[in-house]
């Protein structure tokens, strides 16, 4: 028999009227107050015995040092307030020990537009857990329709990482951001420390760059200033630090959100550009004295 075209038409409408009203009962289920529970409460495998903690521990520090577990850490990153807001710089080299497996590592975390992480560590464990974080910021927003703030922030990581002390998570990070009190920089650790400051350098390379930030940081520098104090410390620290290394990533974090900076290479164009304008500055130093030049 012949279908009537009309009756045809209404049964595909009532047919994708069905799977519109199918596809609005999954997207409720999705969002249902028990799956954004399950959204905000990730967990991470555990060992298979009875106190995976007391494992995990004994692992750590075993008393036989052949079969205890190490993790051979490499990484600079630093992050400082100035007038003008925050300067975040990392390097970008993965190692272990004297095995460099990346040189082009994210060692900032995106984690929305006005709010950034940074890695040293473990990589995996700072990824995931400021991924997470992440997660949660923008939970907060739909939850409260306004941007989590940098203290709460940090203290959602800090809260996260301590119930996972002592079972070998490895993570030493910074959360900078602008939020309605200004610009805000905390560091957090794998052990749930939780520290508000003005200048924080992280990692095997930290206090190499801890000495070139003490050195020429001041509260009123320019923007390009503070960006190029945190470029040269990142570089003294790759120069030394057999661990750090790659690209030199600088990030500057605005009242309107953060912006990256530059992308430089730490290797030896930059060694040469530096030294010049030492010999340049050194040159002018001894002329002003009256001076002559030693000998190269």
């Amino acid at each position: 028999p012949r279908t009537d075209p009309a009756a045809a038409m209404n049964l595909n409408c009532l047919d994708y009227s069905h799977r519109s009203m199918a596809v609005a009962a999954d997207a409720a289920d999705e969002f249902a107050p028990s799956a954004v529970h399950s959204m905000t409460a990730p967990h991470v495998a555990l060992a298979p015995v009875q106190a995976p903690a007391d494992f995990l521990q004994n692992a750590m520090s075993s008393q036989d040092q052949k079969n205890a577990i190490r993790f051979l850490h490499g990484t600079t990153t630093l992050g400082f307030t100035f007038e003008h807001g925050i300067i975040i710089a990392v390097d970008s080299r993965a190692s272990m020990g004297q095995y460099i497996g990346s040189q082009s590592v994210k060692k900032v975390i995106e984690i929305n537009p006005y709010l950034l992480g940074t890695m040293a560590g473990g990589a995996a464990d700072c990824q995931f857990w400021e991924r997470d974080l992440g997660i949660k910021c923008r939970l907060y927003e739909l939850r409260n329709k306004e941007r989590i703030s940098v203290a709460a922030a940090s203290k959602l990581l800090a809260n996260t990482v301590f119930s996972y002390k002592g079972m070998g998570l490895s993570m030493g990070t910074m959360i900078a951001g602008w939020d309605k009190t200004g610009p805000n920089l905390h560091y957090v650790d794998s052990d749930g420390t939780r520290l508000k400051g003005q200048r924080f350098s992280v990692g095997s390379g930290s206090t190499y760059a801890y000495g070139v930030l003490d050195q020429g940081m001041r509260w009123d520098l320019s923007p390009e200033e503070a960006a190029e104090l945190g470029r040269r410390a990142i570089f003294h620290a790759t120069h030394r630090d057999a661990y750090s290394g790659g690209t030199i990533n600088v990030y500057h974090i605005k009242e309107d959100g953060w912006v990256k900076i530059s992308a430089e290479d730490s290797g030896l164009d930059k060694y040469y550009e530096y030294k010049a304008q030492k010999d340049a500055e050194d040159a002018k130093t001894q002329a002003a004295a009256g001076t002559p030049m030693a000998e190269a």
